[in-house]
């Protein structure tokens, strides 16, 4: 059985709490995107680092200019 894609809403909430924990606030929270099937997803200048995308389905994403430094795509 295949997973469906994330929905849009969700992934930017995810990110909108990676970014406040890359600045250290307190109520930000690393990206769990782990075994997620973010197949065709718009990832774009998305700043994505240290997040943990392993096991992520990434086929697909666009994932121009985004900042995946020190991220987990194992």
């Amino acid at each position: 059985m295949e997973m469906k894609p994330m929905e849009a809403e969700k992934i930017q909430e995810i990110l909108k709490l990676h970014r406040k924990w890359i600045n250290g606030e307190a109520d930000g929270k690393k990206a769990n995107l782990r075994r997620a099937n973010l197949r065709r997803t718009n990832l774009s200048w998305a700043d994505l680092r240290g997040a943990d995308l392993s096991g992520a389905n990434l086929s697909g994403a666009n994932l121009s200019g985004a900042n995946l430094r020190g991220a987990d795509l194992s």
